[in-house]
C-alpha cells in the first residue's frame, strides 16, 4: 500500500509581487502526467514558468523534475521534495508562475517552489493505492453467504454474476491473496475455487 491524493487541488502564493499557482493533482501515468501538463500549459499560456515535479509506483521511484527555465535546482526539485515530504506518488504537482518584476535569488526561489507545493499538499487528503490481485471466485448458491463474508473482509472491490454457478471478481490486496483462496476452500469445503483473473 502506498499514498496518492484523493482529488486536484489547488493554492496562490505571492512573493515579491510575482504569483506562485501551484495545482496538485492525482495521476496514473507518465503520459497522464504530460496530457495535465499541457492542459495547464495552455489555461495559463502566458505565465513566464510551469515548474513541476511527478512520482509513480509504490515507491515513487519513477519520477521527473523540471525548473522550465528558472535557475537550476530551484524548482522542479523543491516541489518534489514536498512530494517526498507528504508521502505521496501517483501525484503531479505544476508550480505556474507569473514573474512580477523583483528578482527573486536562487534562496528565495527555491522557498518560494517549496512553499507552494507545501501548500497545496496541505490541502490534499491523503488516498491509500493498494497493490492487487484480481481473482474470479465460482461458488454455488448453497456457499453465495460465505463467500459474501470473506469478500467484506477481504476484498477492495468485487462485481458478481448469478447464473446456474455463481462468479465473483474480487480485487484482494495482493498481500492477503493466499490467506483468502485457502478461507475460500476452507469454509466451503473445496466447493468453491478462485483463478486468477487476466482480462
Amino acid at each position: 500500500m502506498y499514498f496518492t491524493i484523493e482529488s486536484a487541488q489547488q493554492a496562490e502564493l505571492k512573493v515579491k509581487a510575482s504569483q506562485f499557482i501551484a495545482k496538485a493533482i492525482p495521476i496514473t501515468t507518465k503520459e497522464h502526467a504530460f496530457e495535465e501538463l499541457d492542459r495547464i500549459r495552455a489555461a495559463y499560456y502566458d505565465a513566464n514558468h510551469h515548474c513541476f515535479a511527478y512520482r509513480l509506483g509504490a515507491q515513487g521511484l519513477e519520477f521527473r523534475t523540471a525548473d522550465d527555465g528558472e535557475p537550476n535546482g530551484t524548482a522542479g526539485k523543491p516541489i518534489l521534495f514536498a512530494l517526498q515530504k507528504y508521502g505521496v506518488s501517483d501525484t503531479l504537482l505544476i508550480v505556474t508562475r507569473y514573474f512580477g518584476g523583483t528578482k527573486l535569488g536562487t534562496g528565495g526561489l527555491a522557498r518560494a517552489y517549496n512553499d507552494s507545493a507545501d501548500t497545496v499538499l496541505s490541502m490534499c487528503t491523503r488516498k491509500p493505492v493498494y497493490r492487487t490481485t484480481s481473482l474470479r471466485v465460482y461458488c454455488t448458491y448453497e456457499d453465495v453467504k460465505s463467500i459474501l463474508k470473506l469478500i467484506d473482509k477481504f476484498a477492495i472491490s468485487h462485481e458478481d454474476e448469478y447464473h446456474d454457478a455463481i462468479e465473483f471478481r474480487v480485487r484482494i490486496p495482493s498481500a492477503k491473496t493466499d490467506v483468502f483462496i485457502a478461507e475460500v476452500t476452507a469454509l466451503t469445503a473445496g466447493r468453491a475455487g478462485c483463478v486468477l483473473n487476466l482480462d
